[in-house]
């Protein structure tokens, strides 16, 4: 950092504590793709929406009650007594579901620009394990509210583990930790939502960053800058990520505040995308809601689930939805990575695997007919039927010449 710096204050932390250098190696200094575009914001969108939801999780439970008789008024109670409750019980109801819209959109860029091809294998797999870290974060924190579709939800998903032979009714049992979704049920879900598994998601944030950072980020081309350097041993296709993306990403955070305060203040419950109308009602063990459906970025893999007869078989096909992205670096064995180089083939069967989730998607939150149940089960061969033409794609797909040296487009 310069001499100055080796009797001051900074001097004597970087004496101490490595300050400098992880300034220098994940900031100053590192050197990221000149032609990032509007894809790159997610992952920094990702970042802003995880400190909104620790922050304004902490708030909310200085006054929330882990008990199944007083839970439902002590979020009244924030909502219409705590000075700007409300406002910070929307901002963390609104956080979650913008969450899964910045990292759908993230995981989607990964699609496109191949950003889990060698050497990013590592990258995606801690990326995926964010992912399901959140899914189970969004489970255990929508029960908590304990309203109607809190209470019934969790009463559905849990009763999926009794479909496990053998094991299943003993696993659903502990899970609960009682026979039936009780104050019990409440206390282990609000400690896992409040410090278990917030400590591997955070763990895994920066393992995820670490990795990026140390094989380098990816780029709309699929170019490696790395093997580009100039007599400075700089990647002369790469760009410092401080103060060019830092404060890049300051514009990317400011649109995005404004999308999500219009929300927080003119349409919370996003018409019950966000929140349900039957949330604002007290749980009843005894009163079963007509339509029980979970929060829409659960909906793709709840469509798959009902697609399929036999219920042991439905959780499998659940599960099998997500992990199969684990094994994605794996499955896609072409050479290219970047969808701008790729064949039509491919583009085309990204496109309907995104057209498949969204249908999902849909599909998961309407009641079970045998019409739609049919739609389902398309689509959902669809969705499993991508991953399944990774593994022969490369040999038909005609793909273009990819550039020596990133393009400015």
């Amino acid at each position: 950092m310069g001499e100055k710096y080796k009797t001051g204050l900074l001097g004597w932390i970087d004496a101490r504590f490595p300050l400098s250098k992880m300034w220098n190696e994940h900031l100053a200094e590192y050197y990221a793709p000149k032609n990032f575009n509007f894809w790159y914001y997610f992952g920094s969108l990702a970042l802003l929406v995880l400190v909104i939801q620790i922050l304004t999780g902490i708030w909310l439970t200085m006054n929330y009650k882990p008990d199944a008789a007083l839970a439902f008024n002590s979020v009244e109670y924030i909502m219409r007594d705590v000075n700007w409750g409300w406002l910070i019980r929307y901002m963390h109801s609104t956080g979650a579901s913008f969450f899964f819209i910045v990292v759908y959109l993230h995981m989607f860029r990964g699609l496109m620009y191949g950003s889990f091809k060698k050497p990013r294998e590592l990258i995606w797999i801690f990326g995926m394990i964010i992912y399901v870290c959140l899914m189970a974060e969004a489970f255990m924190g929508y029960l908590l509210p304990w309203g109607q579709m809190s209470y019934w939800g969790a009463q559905v998903i849990i009763s999926l583990f009794g479909a496990i032979p053998g094991i299943g009714d003993a696993l659903a049992l502990w899970i609960r930790g009682d026979y039936v979704i009780s104050d019990a049920t409440l206390n282990r879900f609000f400690a896992f939502h409040v410090i278990a598994v917030p400590i591997i998601l955070l763990a895994m944030v920066v393992l995820h960053i670490l990795a990026l950072h140390e094989v380098g980020s990816n780029n709309p081309d699929g170019v490696e800058i790395k093997k580009n350097k100039g007599a400075d041993g700089k990647p002369v296709d790469g760009i410092p990520f401080h103060p060019y993306y830092s404060v890049k990403d300051i514009v990317g955070v400011i649109v995005f505040l404004i999308f999500f305060s219009i929300v927080i203040f003119f349409m919370p419950e996003m018409g019950g995308w966000f929140l349900e109308k039957d949330n604002f009602v007290p749980a009843d063990p005894l009163k079963t809601p007509e339509h029980i459906v979970p929060l829409w970025y659960f909906t793709p893999f709840y469509a798959v689930l009902r697609a399929v007869p036999d219920k042991f078989l439905g959780v499998v096909a659940m599960g099998g939805a997500i992990v199969v992205l684990f094994f994605l670096p794996w499955l896609d064995r072409s050479p290219v990575k970047s969808i701008r180089y790729r064949g039509m083939v491919y583009k085309v069967a990204l496109g309907i695997f995104v057209v498949s989730f969204i249908a999902l998607g849909y599909l998961g939150t309407q009641p079970a007919t045998p019409v739609l149940t049919n739609f389902a089960r398309l689509f959902s061969l669809l969705y499993f039927g991508f991953f399944v033409s990774l593994l022969f794609m490369h040999k038909f797909e005609k793909t273009k010449p990819v550039p020596d040296r990133v393009t400015s487009k």
